[in-house]
């Protein structure tokens, strides 16, 4: 198996002389970066400062008119939020065109991504995700869930069946599922149940033990083998032996207990398996560690797939039921990722995978206090600008520079100096900004004003409400020079 979209090549500035283009705010704060950068990564920059002071407003048509590209520049690099077609700039140069981050703390990471992770987003482990009593939902829901799950990344649908009952329209669902285009797994015990999901085209049984592996050689297709007594790992062997003497395919699960419940002794119940079988298929359902435990399941869904990587056990059942877990299905897909990528290439997985950091961010630049209070100083418009770093929230504008921790005194502070440009709609605007970067102190999250906090593979993009195109009308104030 492979990943459907491998992550690109990254770029290596090293050697290249970069036009950089920025507006007149950031002038100071861009050029200390790229000064530092330059010398480490080894390429030469010129900065084109135009005539604008919020960067964030420029367009490609309008730079298009106003930039002075070098005749030694190999590389344009633009404001991240310099948003549009960039076919009029295309259209004055050949060299390639990038824009930068959003937020200029995140130069340096940006910069500093190397090349030669090409290969990252492969994988070999295959994700079954079960729908949960499924006999309880109409065909309609089973079918949505099952095209939500495979859109998170499973391979194959498993069908969970009630336990004590036997379900006699499980071959409608299971062919219904198989046209539309999934892979099916059948999770019972029940052989009339089993027989039914494999005749309508179930590739895969969870699961059999000494009750029903008398019927495995009659269903023509892979079984998943588990002990009778996964506490004591008793009757596992003898299936084993009995379905491959039977020429039956199989892959063996001895059963992940809960924490609290031998946990730690489950674990090393896949480590003798795989011991006493190395070249045997392999599964683990991990959803008695992710479902079962008060934590959030990303880092549980890493942790257990990197003992899957590690012992070549090659596929994974997982279950996304309780609130805590309810992407499972989509971090399993990530971590795979990670994992494999972890172990093939000897790597820590560290700075690999941002989609699974997902409640506090990897670093947290800062502008630092002098930064502040230097832009503080240079913004000549009543725009306000939110920063959230060392503990300390800041709202400034041309007139105004009030830091604090609770939103609602420094509003207060502010409706105390009778702003002219405070309607309604902006006050909502400042309202909702301040929560979110009150939120990312809490957490230890990045603050970006306009941009929402990275969640990870979570994160939902925002508008950008306070730009000239979305913003509200009373901070209409600051327009491109021409």
């Amino acid at each position: 198996m492979t990943s459907r979209e491998p992550r690109a090549a990254l770029t290596s500035y090293a050697g290249e002389k970069i036009h950089v283009v920025t507006g007149r705010l950031a002038e100071f704060s861009l050029r200390a970066m790229l000064n530092e950068l330059s010398r480490k990564l080894e390429f030469t920059y010129t900065l084109d400062v135009l005539g604008i002071t919020v960067a964030a407003l420029m367009t490609p048509e309008w730079v298009a008119r106003k930039i002075q590209i070098p005749s030694d520049a190999t590389r344009i690099l633009l404001p991240g939020y310099c948003e549009g077609d960039l076919a009029p700039l295309a259209a004055i140069t050949q060299l390639p065109i990038e824009r930068g981050p959003h937020d200029l703390r995140k130069l340096p990471r940006f910069f500093s991504q190397e090349a030669g992770t090409s290969e990252y987003g492969a994988y070999d482990i295959e994700i079954l995700a079960e729908i949960n009593h499924a006999p309880r939902l109409e065909l309609a829901a089973i079918l949505a869930e099952a095209a939500r799950l495979q859109s998170d990344g499973a391979d194959l649908i498993d069908v969970g069946c009630v336990p004590g009952e036997t379900w006699v329209e499980v071959g409608t669902v299971v062919r219904a599922l198989r046209e539309a285009g999934h892979r099916v797994s059948i999770d019972s015990l029940n052989v009339r149940e089993i027989a039914d999901a494999t005749a309508a085209g179930a590739e895969l049984v969870l699961s059999v033990n000494s009750d029903n592996r008398h019927a495995a050689a009659d269903w023509g297709c892979e079984v998943v083998v588990i002990p009778d007594d996964p506490a004591s790992g008793a009757g596992l062997e003898e299936s084993i032996e009995m379905l491959a003497t039977a020429g039956v395919p199989l892959r063996i699960d001895p059963v992940l207990s809960p924490i609290g419940f031998g946990f730690a002794e489950s674990l090393n119940g896949y480590l003798e398996v795989r011991r006493r079988y190395p070249d045997a298929e392999m599964m683990m359902g991990i959803g008695n560690l992710s479902e079962l435990t008060d934590v959030d399941s990303a880092g549980v869904n890493v942790m257990l797939l990197g003992i899957c990587q590690e012992l070549g056990i090659r596929s994974v059942l997982t279950t996304q039921v309780i609130n805590w877990a309810r992407s499972s299905v989509r971090e399993c897909d990530l971590a795979r990722r990670l994992v494999y990528h972890a172990v093939r290439n000897q790597v820590l997985p560290k700075h690999l995978e941002s989609g699974l950091v997902m409640l506090r961010d990897t670093e947290l630049p800062e502008y630092g206090d002098e930064e502040l209070r230097r832009l503080a100083e240079e913004i000549k418009d009543t725009n306000y600008r939110i920063f959230a770093e060392r503990d300390q929230l800041h709202l400034i504008n041309r007139a105004t520079h009030i830091t604090g921790r609770d939103p609602f005194a420094m509003f207060d502070q502010l409706l105390s100096s009778e702003p002219k440009n405070l309607d309604a709609g902006h006050a909502f605007y400042l309202g909702f900004e301040l929560a979110k970067a009150l939120t990312a102190l809490t957490l230890g999250k990045n603050y970006c004003q306009d941009e929402a906090l990275d969640w990870g593979h979570l994160t939902i993009a925002e508008k950008h409400h306070r730009l000239a195109r979305g913003r509200p009308a009373a901070d209409r104030s600051q327009q491109p020079e021409d």
